[in-house]
């Protein structure tokens, strides 16, 4: 039996058709994706411009004051969270210890993701050396030497420990985190520093008795030497005596 052909479809008919019924949805769905562009755009552009002006205001930044007024007018950006750990060094220029290691947990606890928290950590450890805390810099040196061992900072706070260490005449330990250094980071800066600070240690002293005393014999008692034997004399060469004349 032949088959009937399939009925024509005017495509132009059933494009109309359905933009006739799906329009208002097409139109909403098209103004929602150019007001989310364009958003996105203007918040790139503001964020761009507001990254740029806080650069430049941390670049002519010197002095403590100036680098709070960064940190207050442009928050939540990078040159805000260096800006941070230039405060915190202002203040430890100023011999304010206290109040450069506030700064740098205020600094960890906004940003505890920043490649600069090891850097603060080693700053922190610094003033509370400089404070005279020493055990508590010592504690926080071994923390950050575990915590990033691929930093550039774990030798430097290898380093400082063996500081404090030779300080309190813990030459053995000190020895031992220099060797560390030498067997995991020899091809740094610091194993250099390491070889250099290893021979200025004092070696290892052991306690040896002295040499037993040799006893003397008194010189009466003792036995008197056996001279040695001497040549004999060489014989003399006889001379002719003239005999006397009798009478």
């Amino acid at each position: 039996m032949p088959t009937a052909p399939p009925p024509s479809r005017d495509v132009a008919l059933e494009t109309r058709f359905f933009w006739e019924r799906f329009k208002q949805p097409i139109i909403a769905a098209a103004i929602v994706v150019l007001l989310g562009t364009s958003a996105f755009a203007a918040y790139r552009f503001y964020s761009d411009r507001r990254a740029a002006a806080a650069s430049a205001a941390l670049a002519s930044a010197n002095t403590a004051q100036e680098y709070e007024q960064v940190i207050a007018r442009y928050p939540n950006t990078a040159a805000a969270a260096d800006a941070y750990i230039l405060l915190a060094e202002a203040q430890r220029k100023e011999r304010k210890f206290t109040e450069a290691n506030k700064t740098i947990e205020i600094f960890m606890a906004k940003y505890p993701k920043d490649e600069l928290v090891s850097t603060a950590k080693m700053a922190m450890a610094a003033n509370l050396d400089s404070m005279g805390k020493t055990d508590e810099a010592l504690t926080m040196y071994q923390q950050i030497a575990s915590a990033y061992p691929d930093s550039y900072a774990a030798p430097l706070a290898m380093l400082s420990q063996v500081y404090i260490l030779k300080a309190k005449n813990r030459n053995d330990d000190a020895r031992r985190i220099c060797e560390t250094i030498l067997t995991q980071y020899r091809t740094s800066f610091w194993a250099g520093e390491a070889m250099q600070q290893l021979r200025l240690l004092k070696p290892i002293t052991t306690s040896t008795p002295p040499p037993a005393a040799v006893p003397t014999i008194p010189p009466m008692l003792s036995v008197p030497a056996v001279p040695a034997p001497q040549a004999p004399p060489a014989p003399k060469q006889s001379q002719s005596v003239p005999s006397p004349k009798k009478p």
